[in-house]
């Protein structure tokens, strides 16, 4: 059996972060980053219009975080149905809108995309790139649901033959 082949990343100098800075529109809503989409979408799935529009008119992605914890009526229960979703259409649009981006996402077929940080066990594997453990996923402390997303959407542009028209 071949081994699993990992891309790992963290922080929001990697295009793979959520916090990483690049334009992109959704129903012709300008977004820094797929953080921003991220909490604005948790807005407006709990119907909290103000913090969805405090969370447009923030451009820090750990400010627009902050904004998200704040949204009124929250279920985790909910949120976890709808989340990765979310984060997948962020992505969609960031990598689709940004050749540069997207160039960078194809490069890592073969792989499966790893959000190495210590401090997420959810969107992240709970652990550092350079961790030992980091190396077997039955090691992980976290999900990876970034990762996990991530990978998919590579997988779908390029089902969809995106990587033929660039």
């Amino acid at each position: 059996m071949k081994a699993e082949k990992f891309t790992y990343f963290w922080k929001s100098h990697s295009p793979f972060s959520n916090w990483y800075v690049a334009d992109f529109e959704i129903d012709g809503i300008k977004f820094n980053c797929s953080e921003q989409y991220m909490m604005y979408g948790k807005a407006k799935l709990f119907a909290d219009e103000d913090i969805a529009d405090k969370i447009l008119q923030t451009e820090k992605p750990g400010a627009q975080k902050a904004l998200g914890r704040k949204v009124r009526n929250f279920k985790s229960e909910v949120w976890n149905q709808h989340a990765k979703d979310i984060v997948y259409r962020a992505n969609e649009a960031k990598f689709s809108q940004n050749e540069h981006l997207l160039k960078r996402l194809l490069k890592t077929k073969g792989t499966t995309l790893v959000e190495a940080s210590p401090v997420d066990n959810i969107w992240g594997i709970g652990l550092a790139e350079d961790d030992p453990r980091a190396q077997h996923r039955m090691q992980w402390r976290g999900k990876n649901w970034l990762g996990e997303v991530l990978t998919r959407l590579r997988e779908d542009l390029i089902a969809k033959g995106v990587v033929d028209q660039l």
